[in-house]
């Protein structure tokens, strides 16, 4: 199992590793682009050093806890998943900061659409690769470590011990959490803090450089452009790399430790699962993981190998196609030989040995509908996007009213698919089943991370021809392709909140699983009554923690805008010769304003997603804490889309202005599109993709913690 798991771990980063030197290898251009290049990356790697210098002191001392409260390997397990987490991002970021100038200098020799986004997607699959091969790497070398070499897979250690507290858990299943819990740490920091940082240096550049002194994007006598470079490496590559690695292990181990606890409560029943079958259903998750990854090298590598390219969405759809059509196929193969002629027993597969294939496809399936969805909501090849332009010749009120009627309307499409995507992975394969479809939405991973990737670099590489003054034909390239990009990362987005519901609805059952014992016959040892008064309040106020959530990413996000705002109006009005181009702004003054910022305003919501659970587990109990996590997934799924949707319309809305629409640039429809843009921009990079974070850190946090507070709990002593 193990060298299937090794393999696919090596051909993606070593794929990676040629994408990364094939890229570096392009010539970078002229030395004004390289200097513009240099003090983007300068700050992306500051930032990057700064961010995670402080995320591993906080990382260190949440592990010596777990290592103290659960286990020695739980807190082993957590600093591998952080590392695993962190180096995608790193690496993510690194290749970005390359990518950018390459792309750029590409567009300006070749003048080619086709020759340009290769280089971009070359860059963006580097990031892709390193999401799937790192997440695979952590997850083989804690099968390795803690279940061969520590015998946690071994029949007799499938039970749940009692630890020096009195705290029970199954081994395996602490340190798969624990892996988990590490990758979901480092994702919350990285979308928070670089969310943060990329969208209050962009409103800042356009709110005064756009809407005030009306000046192109990116124009170099804007103080905060190189800033709003710097923000798209370390917002929307490192931060959505580590994103979307967590929400793909997440969904994994969701698997993981529903299979463990379906075993260990179904011993002493008549059809109890054999211990041969419980090993399979615990393999067949990073086995089906990894064959999906190998299918995205196929995927990727299909788009790189063409020789034309005249549409860039298309090239890049086809892409992720090939990855999902490779991945439904060789699965398939994997399936039929893994699971023929396995007793079922209890698992409720109803489709027999194919039936965990069958719900993984429902969720690729449901994935699938879910961009499309998220595409024609965002994409200004549709009316929804083209309205919203439409309405910004009235102004900036209606632009905005437009923006959230879309949000708004676009929840009720996805939430159904997600819905009878649930029924239907359940009623084919149990719960296991609906852990399946989660694996099956994100089983692409690497495609889908590509294509979401390549689109900062082209928007990187449009922000260094504008400083570098290259010839409009080179920008019109560039802008092309990053209006592509926004739609394929309004599809990303939604492939992680789909993915995050169903692996969040799983770890609920494995919540409601941990304090069974043998014999169970429903498995669940802890039923969340919402009739109940702790289980309702807890899920009246999960309901309401993501409202508090965003509200305070975006009212981070502002503090910061407005310091740039009030920097860059200060710098044109000490030193006129800025907007005449006779002397150069304070690039550096900016970029220090966006990472203190960030820095700064990160901790709280990460914090809270922590604590939430652990401070009122301890206080009202598990029941609570399980109504808190039913009203906190609901919650956040329809804020999630909302806000990635109005954001993503907004955008694009904007740019559909700047081809020549409605007046084109300078325009009143434009300043009001602008200013809609700026609305939507901490929504759809900030607020949606930190949400889908917060439910799965909030699910593995209480999955760990809920024996602990399960037991000792301010309620429970006082006898209420």
């Amino acid at each position: 199992m193990l060298g299937v798991v090794f393999l696919a771990v090596i051909t993606s980063l070593t794929f990676a590793v040629g994408n990364f030197l094939a890229v570096k290898r392009k010539e970078s251009g002229l030395p004004i682009m390289n200097e513009i290049a240099a003090a983007i990356e300068e700050g992306a790697d500051a930032f990057i050093r700064h961010e995670y210098s402080v995320i591993f002191k906080i990382a260190i001392i949440i592990a010596v806890i777990l290592g103290i409260l659960v286990s020695w390997y739980t807190g082993v397990a957590f600093l591998i998943g952080a590392i695993m987490s962190s180096s995608a991002g790193w690496i993510g970021m690194r290749i970005a900061v390359i990518a950018n100038v390459r792309v750029s200098n590409t567009a300006r020799t070749t003048k080619s659409l086709g020759d340009t986004l290769k280089v971009a997607f070359q860059g963006g699959s580097v990031m892709g690769l390193s999401v799937g091969g790192f997440a695979l790497l952590g997850l083989g070398l804690v099968y390795l470590i803690f279940g061969k070499i520590l015998g946690q897979l071994e029949e007799i250690n499938l039970t749940i011990i009692t630890n020096w507290i009195g705290i029970n858990f199954i081994p395996f299943t602490m340190s798969v959490s624990g892996y988990a819990l590490g990758c979901s740490i480092i994702a919350m920091f990285d979308r928070v803090g670089g969310g943060i940082y990329t969208k209050a240096a962009d409103m800042g550049a356009d709110l005064v450089g756009k809407t005030e002194a009306h000046i192109p994007e990116d124009d170099p006598r804007n103080p905060a452009t190189i800033a709003d470079n710097v923000g798209d490496n370390v917002g929307d590559v490192a931060g959505l790399g580590a994103d979307l690695l967590e929400s793909y292990v997440g969904a994994i181990i969701s698997s993981i430790v529903l299979a463990s606890y379906i075993f260990y409560t179904s011993k002493s029943l008549e059809n109890a699962i054999t211990y041969n079958l419980t090993k399979k259903l615990l393999e067949y998750p990073i086995l089906f993981s990894a064959i999906g990854i190998l299918s995205c090298v196929i995927g990727i590598a299909s788009l790189l190998i063409r020789k034309k390219i005249k549409n860039p969405h298309k090239a890049l759809n086809f892409s992720t196609w090939v990855s999902e059509g490779c991945t439904i196929f060789f699965t398939l193969i994997f399936t039929i030989f893994y699971f023929k002629n396995e007793n079922f027993g209890l698992l409720g597969f109803r489709m027999g040995f194919i039936s965990p294939w069958v719900s993984s496809v429902i969720g690729i399936l449901a994935g699938i509908i879910i961009g499309i969805l998220a595409e024609y909501y965002t994409s200004y090849d549709y009316n929804p996007t083209k309205n919203i332009s439409s309405s910004s010749n009235e102004g900036a009120s209606l632009t905005i009213t437009s923006g959230l009627a879309l949000g708004m309307k676009s929840t009720i499409l996805p939430v159904i698919v997600l819905g009878f995507s649930i029924i239907l992975a359940d009623f084919v394969g149990g719960l296991y089943g609906v852990a399946m479809a989660a694996i099956g939405m994100l089983s692409a991973v690497s495609a889908t991370v590509s294509v979401d990737t390549y689109g900062p670099i082209a928007d990187n590489a449009g922000g260094i021809s504008e400083m570098s003054k290259l010839e409009p034909e080179v920008r019109e390239i560039t802008d092309h392709l990053d209006s592509v990009g926004n739609t394929t990362a309004a599809i990303g987005k939604g492939f992680a909140i789909g993915s995050a519901a169903l692996a969040a609805l799983s770890l609920f059952a494995s919540y409601l699983y941990t304090q069974a014992g043998p014999g169970h016959t429903t498995g669940y040892s802890l039923i969340i009554n919402l009739m109940d008064t702790f289980s309702l309040a807890g899920a009246i106020i999960g309901a309401a923690l993501p409202y508090l959530f965003s509200g305070i990413l975006i009212e981070a996000v502002a503090k910061a805008a407005k310091q740039m705002v009030q920097e860059v109006r200060r710098q044109f009005k000490e030193n006129p010769k800025i907007l005449s181009g006779e002397a150069k702004p304070d690039y550096k003054r900016c970029i220090k304003i966006s990472s203190a910022g960030a820095i700064n305003q990160m901790k709280i919501p990460a914090f809270i997603s922590v604590l939430t659970p652990l401070v009122t587990g301890f206080i009202f109990g598990a029941k609570f804490v399980g109504g808190l996590l039913i009203g906190t997934t609901l919650s956040s799924i329809m804020l999630a889309i909302f806000t990635a949707n109005s954001g993503g319309a907004w955008d694009n809305a904007k740019k559909y202005i700047e081809q020549g629409r409605f007046g084109g640039k300078g325009s009143l429809a434009h300043s009001a599109a602008v200013i809609g843009d700026t609305v939507g921009d901490p929504l759809k990079d900030t607020v949606g993709p930190s949400l889908d974070i917060l439910i799965k850190i909030m699910a593995v946090i209480s999955l760990i913690m809920v024996n602990i507070f399960g037991k000792y709990n301010l309620v429970g002593l006082l006898g209420k």
